[in-house]
């Protein structure tokens, strides 16, 4: 009996050969758009998920509220690991990482062998407490992970940078040598396997903690934060309940005490307009939900995750959409065939099964063309994602999945249409009443509204992204991001950092040259600091401020505005004790109107003169408001910032120029350079990635739903052409009975529009949330899909209706 199904099922495939393509090929795009989709969801959620007893594995997190508003930060005391083990009984491992790259040795270094001269740069440095390879049960190529980073000056690389510097070998024992200190050699405690990539852990180097201060007495001290710490707990430990414990003896016991006996009255604010908490954020949700961390980490959003979940599941509604009107529009066409077939005994449940096996052979048909091209189409997904996925083809699961989706599809797919076709009634059907009901479907309008809606909403989101994009990029940042060159691990020059500054001014392609590790772009130096006016007191009028180290041509080489007073001067030897504020400072510290300048502010360390106020100007992301800052002269020579002359069109000269100077200082080094407005453009990568999937997806959307229509106004022609014929000998135009075609389908266009608007609006300004400065969605935007969607679905429309105004009446009625 099914093979009697399926041989009448593959009958039809070849004898309707357009609406056969179009069911599959609808079928077989959206396939492999789910596929890429859900791949891309699968690796985003297995994140961290893959450590042994991952379920017990947590990150420490401190969230401060001030007056409603709440920041998270990582940043944890020094003998907070000690004292989690002492005063939490649910700790049964804690751990330790120093990453901030305001210390050296963290982030990147230039690294050798300890025979060899030359140095390469590496990343991915970071400091470890050792119970951290155990705490992660991190795998370990060679040495014993117990005992890998027991030593002062122990270090574990990835395997790797193992296979790059000790091919073949084991170099536990080997001496590598970081920044060109012999002071501190660092002996190979073991090699580790590399983290995937789907770790939010990311290091090549770990480097031991033990025998670690960042300054003297750093190690007891609770008014310092600066290290991750990450905890294990014991089995059946409740997440929720350690928190609390944990928080308030952190906080009552250790930290809160320790700032009052240092006289910071500001603990005292803590309950009331402040609150202040340490939780446990258990690590699978690290990648997923960190989003508005104080971090640097580039971390995923469960709400992308969320949204490219449901753009995959429209897409493929939309096809089914297809499948489901094509097959109830041609229900005429096959109404004789079941009435013939009831009339002579078939059964609705044998008919029933009939038409399901034809959409099952759709549905394995449109599953295997859409593996392929998924395959096919994965590199460019890569790309377009900055991913690096790959087919499971050897994972046991896989067939069974792929199966039961193509099985189940193809039965929703073709239920309605089953009982639909099989419910005609013989005496109707060879009476030739049947077709009279076939013509105007509301399920068959409403389906194709859905359709519609659910691309406009894409092409809408798809706008706002890119004016979002395209306004970030363009908004006057208060800084000049072009024409910068950054060279990179400058303080390998040491003494001759100065030198190489001026060797540069002395380049006609070089217009200033500023040495700082402070740059208005995520990734580099940062230090904050509570600011106050001389004479009152930190707790009542403190300022959270940036405290930037620069040298005097720092705001000119980056093109910043000083607003009021003047800019440091190397001539004037007092500007040491001197301080450029901004204006957001300048506004908090001084507010109603004071003039700032020549003004004494303090961080407690050290009182400065206020020389001058520089216009605001972004340095973080503009999904951040900007902060107060302040800058002073001082020493900070990792990265330099070289302003050149001209509209680069010489740029390869100019980068050529620079790297002899270079090379003829530091021979040994590598040159390492990147452009200001590169790493501008980074810090919205994420952004950028998401409006070209938006795009991409959005014209898929579009193809599909077209591919229906186009097949849809095919078939209303031919159901309707007697009906043409007729008006075509009355004296109707072409004009008339193309429109006559047409205006039915753009009345459900515009219909969509009408419902996708406010839902588009609604969905795209909670994404603009995510931004502090943002674009507003003009109402343009709108009308332009509306206009773009309604021509594109004429076009796909006209094809069919055109080629029925001038067909000849005399081949529709000549039968009549």
């Amino acid at each position: 009996m099914f093979k009697s199904y399926f041989r009448i099922a593959i009958r039809q495939l070849l004898k309707q050969k357009m609406y056969t393509t179009v069911k599959v090929g609808g079928f077989a795009l959206s396939i492999a758009a789910c596929l890429l989709i859900a791949l891309y969801i699968r690796h985003e959620v297995s994140y961290d998920s893959y450590y042994p007893q991952a379920d017990r594995l947590y990150r420490l997190v401190g969230e401060l509220t001030d007056n409603g508003i709440s920041h998270k930060d990582l940043s944890m005391f020094p003998p907070m690991k000690k004292a989690l083990e002492d005063d939490c009984p649910e700790v049964e491992l804690a751990a330790r990482v120093l990453r901030n790259r305001l210390f050296t040795g963290a982030g990147s270094n230039q690294m050798r062998l300890a025979d060899n001269a030359e140095n390469t740069y590496e990343d991915g440095f970071a400091f470890a407490d050792p119970e951290l390879l155990e705490l992660f049960s991190i795998p370990m190529i060679y040495g014993d992970r117990q005992h890998a980073l027991d030593g002062p000056n122990t270090i574990v690389i990835s395997k790797r940078k193992a296979d790059k510097y000790f091919p073949g070998q084991d170099p536990v024992g080997k001496v590598l040598i970081l920044n060109d200190d012999l002071s501190k050699p660092y002996r190979i405690g073991g090699v580790m396997a590399d983290f995937p990539s789907n770790s939010h852990l990311d290091y090549d180097f770990l480097i031991s903690l033990k025998g670690v201060e960042l300054w003297k007495g750093e190690q007891n001290s609770w008014g310092s934060s600066n290290y991750e710490i990450y905890v294990k707990l014991r089995e059946g430990s409740d997440p929720e309940k350690f928190s609390k414990t944990m928080s308030d003896i952190i906080l009552n016991k250790y930290f809160i005490p320790e700032m009052r006996q240092a006289g910071n009255k500001m603990v005292e604010k803590i309950g009331t307009t402040l609150q202040l908490r340490i939780y446990a954020q258990p690590v699978k949700d690290i990648h997923l939900k960190s989003i508005g961390f104080e971090d640097s980490r580039q971390y995923g959003d469960i709400r992308l995750v969320w949204l490219f979940g449901a753009i995959a599941l429209f897409i493929l509604i939309i096809a089914c959409i297809n499948f489901i009107n094509l097959s109830t529009a041609r229900s005429a066409n096959r109404a004789k065939e079941v009435g013939l077939k009831k009339a002579i005994g078939s059964y609705r449940s044998d008919l029933v099964k009939q038409f399901l096996a034809e959409s099952l052979l759709y549905s394995y048909l449109s599953f295997a063309i859409g593996i392929c091209l998924a395959w096919l189409l994965l590199p460019f997904f890569n790309t377009l994602a900055d991913k690096s996925l790959s087919f499971p083809w050897t994972a046991w699961w896989l067939a069974p999945v792929l199966i039961t989706a193509a099985f189940v599809i193809g039965i929703v797919a073709g239920i309605y249409p089953a009982f639909y076709l099989s419910s005609f009634k013989p005496i109707a059907v060879l009476k030739g009443r049947v077709s009279s009901g076939v013509k105007n479907s509301n399920l068959r309008s409403a389906l194709v509204v859905f359709q519609f809606t659910a691309s406009i909403i894409l092409i809408i989101g798809t706008f706002v992204i890119y004016r979002q994009m395209q306004y970030i990029l363009n908004k006057e940042l208060g800084y000049g991001k072009d024409q910068v060159l950054i060279v990179q691990g400058a303080n390998q020059l040491g003494r001759e950092v100065n030198t190489f500054k001026e060797e540069l001014l002395k380049l006609r392609q070089v217009k200033n040259v500023s040495i700082s590790d402070f740059l208005p772009v995520t990734g580099t130096k940062r230090n904050g600091n509570p600011i106050w006016k001389e004479g009152k007191t930190k707790e009542d009028v403190d300022v959270q401020s940036q405290f930037w180290t620069v040298d005097a041509d720092y705001i000119k080489t980056l093109g910043m505005q000083i607003v009021a007073g003047r800019d440091f001067s190397k001539d004037i030897r007092t500007d040491s004790q001197g301080i450029v504020i901004n204006q957001l400072l300048a506004a908090k510290l001084f507010p109603g109107g004071e003039d700032p300048v020549g003004k004494r502010i303090t961080n407690g360390g050290s009182t400065y003169t206020v020389l001058g106020i520089v216009k605001n100007f972004y340095f973080e992301t503009m999904r951040l408001n900007i902060e107060p800052l302040c800058m002073t002269l001082g020493y900070s020579p990792t990265m330099i910032a070289v302003k050149l002359n001209g509209d680069g069109k010489d740029m390869q000269q100019t980068i050529a120029a620079v790297t002899k100077v270079w090379k003829d200082m530091a021979p040994h080094q590598p040159f390492r350079y990147t452009f200001l407005d590169e790493r501008f453009a980074n810090m919205y990568a994420d952004v950028e990635r998401t409006g070209n999937i938006f795009t991409s997806f959005a014209i898929l959307a579009i193809i599909i739903a077209c591919l229906g229509l186009f097949a849809l106004s095919a078939f209303m022609a031919e159901q309707r052409s007697k009906e043409i014929s007729i008006r075509k000998v009355l004296g109707a135009s072409v004009t008339q009975v193309t429109t006559l075609i047409s205006k039915d389908f753009v009345k459900l266009v515009l219909i969509s529009v009408l419902l996708a608007s406010p839902i588009a609006w609604y969905a795209m300004k909670q994404w603009l949330q995510d931004f502090a400065y943002q674009v507003s969605i003009s109402w343009w935007i709108f009308l332009v899909t509306g206009g773009i969607v309604i021509v594109i679905a004429l076009i796909t429309i006209s094809f069919q209706s055109v080629k029925a105004a001038i067909a000849n009446p005399v081949d529709s009625l000549k039968s009549e």
